[in-house]
C-alpha cells in the first residue's frame, strides 16, 4: 500500500514502480466507486458507493439503495458483490478487488470474505460502524477461513467529505422540522 496521514504504510511491496502503479490504479477505481455514492445522493440516500474490478474491469457496481428499495441489506457493498457474481457466474470472486467509499460495515465485511475477494479498497474511515479495522476486523480475522488484503483511505477526504456534507444536510432538516424555520404558516 501507500502512506496515509491516517495509517501509514500498509501492506504492499516497497517498490517505487509498483507502489505508484498500486496507488494511481486504486485511486482510479476509487473514483468510479465516488460516482456510485453521487448516484445513491441523487436519490437522497447515504452516499455510499462501491465497484468490484476484476482483471482490469468493473465487473459489479452498486450504491447504497437501503431507503429506496426499503431494505436494510441494500448496501452499495451488497449491490456490488451480487453484480459480480452474476458476472462470473459464480459465487466466488477469487482474484477480484472491492472498492467502496467507506469502511464496511459487519455485515458488508462478513459478504466479503465468503465471496472470497482477494481485496478490499476503502476510503473513509466509519468508527461508528466499521468492521474492517475501525470497531472489528472481520476481513482480516484469523479465525476465519479467508482473509482479504485490506488497503485503507484512499481519496479519504473526497470520500469522506460528501458523507459528512450528507448528514450535515439532514441534521438541518431535523432542526427545521423540530423548530418550525421554514415554514411558511409560521409567523
Amino acid at each position: 500500500m501507500y502512506f496515509s496521514k491516517s495509517n501509514g504504510y500498509v501492506g504492499f511491496p516497497k517498490t517505487e514502480g509498483y507502489l505508484y502503479m498500486s496507488q494511481f490504479e486504486d485511486e482510479k477505481w476509487m473514483r468510479h466507486a465516488l460516482a456510485e455514492a453521487q448516484l445513491a445522493l441523487k436519490k437522497d440516500e447515504v452516499p455510499v458507493g462501491a465497484v468490484v474490478v476484476y482483471e482490469d474491469k468493473i465487473i459489479g457496481r452498486g450504491h447504497n439503495q437501503v431507503e429506496s428499495l426499503n431494505d436494510p441489506t441494500a448496501h452499495a457493498e451488497i449491490i456490488a458483490i451480487g453484480a459480480a457474481c452474476n458476472y462470473l457466474e459464480s459465487w466466488r470472486l477469487s482474484g477480484a478487488s472491492l472498492y467502496v467509499t467507506i469502511e464496511p460495515c459487519a455485515m458488508c465485511a462478513g459478504a466479503i470474505v465468503l465471496s472470497r475477494m482477494s481485496r478490499l479498497v476503502y476510503g473513509a474511515k466509519d468508527p461508528k460502524a466499521g468492521a474492517c479495522g475501525s470497531l472489528y476486523n472481520i476481513v482480516q480475522d484469523p479465525r476465519l477461513n479467508h482473509r482479504v488484503e485490506t488497503v485503507r483511505y484512499v481519496l479519504e477526504d473526497e470520500c469522506g467529505l460528501s458523507l459528512k456534507e450528507f448528514f450535515e444536510k439532514v441534521r438541518r432538516r431535523v432542526i427545521e422540522r423540530e423548530t418550525g424555520e421554514n415554514d411558511p404558516d409560521r409567523g
